[in-house]
């Protein structure tokens, strides 16, 4: 599997999803410069990570969602290339318009770190390994509360696009319907909260992030 991973001004997350992705597929992702606005020719996963793009600058997500970069981002997203966000980038997601909802602060006004139980809410690319098992994954958030208007809402869970929930009675955030992680209307996008890429049997403990890796490289 060929990927690459979109470095912003702020990102902290972006050396985490190198060593995940080099890790786990053998082949050390492409490094890509918000500004250059060049994604490798033949990629098959972009990797959206986490962190602070502009320092939070407005909002999450807000100013990243408008770099050079995102046209090749939308166009890998729109031939059929997966595209993984995670936390912030799962915020520029939203911001971009490639998946729907928006990221708001915590219900609890402060942000939250630990392992976090999640349900594998469907069967898809990204979470084919996990056969349906509850697993747990890092988060580190104070803008995760999921929201989205009652229609799409609707939408999402009748069409199988919530991919992940927050364990019952564990919310960590407010999010509507406990969602952590949302998929694009093709199954090709994924945006979550929670970390897999800090989730690989390394010395931050746990490896429930493999799954997601490992389903990614099946259906590539």
């Amino acid at each position: 599997m060929k990927s690459a991973v979109i470095v912003f001004p702020g990102s902290n997350c972006d050396r985490d999803a190198q060593v995940a992705l080099q890790q786990l597929t053998g082949k050390a992702p492409a490094m890509v410069w918000h500004k250059d606005g060049v994604i490798p020719e033949g990629t098959d996963l972009v990797m959206v990570p986490g962190g602070f793009s502009y320092g939070d600058y407005l909002r999450c997500g807000a100013m990243a969602g408008n770099s050079p970069v995102i046209a090749q981002l939308k166009a890998h997203a729109a031939r059929g290339g997966y595209v993984l966000g995670v936390c912030n980038g799962f915020q520029i997601l939203t911001e971009t318009g490639l998946l729907p909802g928006a990221l708001v602060r915590n219900a609890s006004l402060h942000f939250v770190c630990r392992p976090q139980k999640l349900s594998v809410a469907t069967n898809t690319a990204f979470t084919s390994a996990y056969n349906g098992s509850d697993i747990v994954i890092p988060i580190a958030h104070a803008e995760g509360n999921y929201y989205a208007d009652a229609e799409t809402l609707d939408r999402l869970e009748g069409d199988g696009r919530v991919a992940f929930r927050y364990a019952k009675g564990e919310n960590p955030n407010g999010a509507a319907r406990d969602i952590a992680g949302v998929l694009s209307a093709n199954g090709r996008v994924l945006g979550m909260m929670p970390h897999p890429e800090r989730a690989i049997g390394g010395h931050e403990g746990g490896e429930d992030g493999i799954g997601l890796f490992k389903s990614l490289m099946a259906a590539a």
